[in-house]
């Protein structure tokens, strides 16, 4: 995303969709976000978030707390319940640049998807497709190299564990897994 909002400020070209307004929260003006994410971290931590709602724009976070599994926020120029429900459905992105830093060997599923899979035979098993959660762990959704002129196989689940992921590296955009093509 480039370019600027009405207030001339420029949208940074790093933004990550984070979550959505689901509706207010009391009748403060604090507005309540899904967080995209069971870690809500850098919503907690951004200062500034951006709204697409009524059109791209910054908005600075006075106050950001856990709540229930969903995030609450109070957000300069939200001063009723009526200013924070109109922001319903509203997406919320956070510059990357304001992301928490993480410890080494942990990675932001962002920085996974699209990184080439291949497993300890050195067969390309695809490219992550997508992360999801299944309450255990994280899985990898991994589609399928294409063939030209072929119909592509299944996707393939594969746990994001320390058993089947042997190595990520994002300089060489590549997962390394002990994974077969059969499984």
């Amino acid at each position: 995303m480039t370019g600027k909002t009405a207030s001339g400020v420029a949208i940074p070209e790093d933004l990550v969709l984070v979550g959505h307004i689901t509706g207010a929260y009391g009748i403060q003006g604090w507005v309540r976000i899904k967080p995209y994410s069971a870690d809500a971290d850098a919503l907690l931590h951004a200062r500034t978030w951006w709204l697409d709602k009524p059109e791209m724009r910054d908005v600075e976070v006075q106050q950001a707390k856990d709540h229930s599994g969903d995030t609450v926020a109070r957000l300069v120029g939200v001063a009723d319940r009526n200013a924070a429900e109109a922001l319903k459905g509203a997406a919320v992105s956070v510059s990357r640049r304001h992301f928490p830093a993480l410890d080494e060997g942990e990675f932001y599923w962002i920085d996974l998807i699209g990184l080439a899979v291949e497993n300890l035979q050195g067969e390309a098993l695809g490219q992550v497709a997508d992360m999801m959660d299944n309450g255990a762990h994280p899985i990898l959704r991994v589609a399928p190299p294409v063939e030209p002129g072929q119909k592509p196989g299944p996707e393939m689940l594969i746990p994001y564990v320390g058993q089947f992921v042997q190595a990520v590296d994002l300089a060489g955009k590549k997962i390394t897994v002990d994974w077969g093509r059969d499984y």
